[in-house]
């Protein structure tokens, strides 16, 4: 049993990582009303694009127009999180807010480093060297690639969805990788479930936390 007092004196932050297709957004939606309910102040906001200046950085990462060198990638997505960390998740922290964030650095490690090739440590070094702040507790929807890119099927696709099966078939690896790594924070879920199934299990996770 988990307990927010145990943990920090400031808020929650929570996380949501997979592949393309794999639901995050819809299960944030479902899980922010409920906290509300149960009387938690919630901050939903989701990377790349939580601010002003994160939608440019966003319309440039996403769009297929561009075809950026790797380390440009990378550093784009951390510019991106050096405002978003500052202008939202730092302060809904210190607010005692519950922060529920669709994509974070896990998803930088399973994009840029084992997607795009990049040395792990490299990357996962800017993050410390930065002092960002790291989850609490990290939703991994899992499910195979073509399982999410099958529920894409009808729209149009960025220039990340857009890149070969073999790339997203690395990140869902990767994904897979940090949740060996970090057990205890990072929850695996079976995204392939109804979405009441997977909400269920979110919440019975949440509610380890003390909510």
């Amino acid at each position: 049993m988990y307990h927010l007092s145990s943990l920090k004196q400031v808020g929650l932050f929570i996380t949501f990582e997979g592949i393309e297709g794999c639901g995050k957004t819809t299960q944030i939606k479902l899980l922010a009303p409920w906290l509300k309910e149960r009387g938690h102040s919630v901050c939903v906001t989701y990377e790349p694009g939580g601010t002003l200046l994160g939608q440019e950085i966003r319309k440039i990462l996403l769009s297929p127009n561009f075809s950026p060198a790797k380390e440009t990638e990378l550093l784009l997505y951390l510019a991106e999180r050096a405002e978003h960390v500052e202008k939202v998740i730092r302060p809904g922290l210190e607010e005692s807010k519950i922060v529920l964030c669709d994509r974070y650095h896990d998803s930088t490690l399973a994009y840029q480093g084992y997607g795009r090739g990049l040395e792990f440590e490299w990357v996962n070094n800017l993050f410390k060297q930065l002092k960002w702040p790291k989850p609490d507790l990290t939703f991994l929807l899992d499910c195979p690639v073509e399982v999410g890119f099958k529920r894409l099927r009808g729209r149009s696709l960025d220039r990340i969805e857009g890149e070969k099966m073999a790339f997203h078939q690395r990140v869902r690896e990767g994904f897979l990788s940090l949740a060996q790594m970090e057990p205890e924070r990072i929850k695996v879920i079976d995204a392939t479930q109804s979405i009441e199934n997977i909400q269920i299990q979110i919440r019975e996770w949440i509610k380890q936390y003390g909510l």
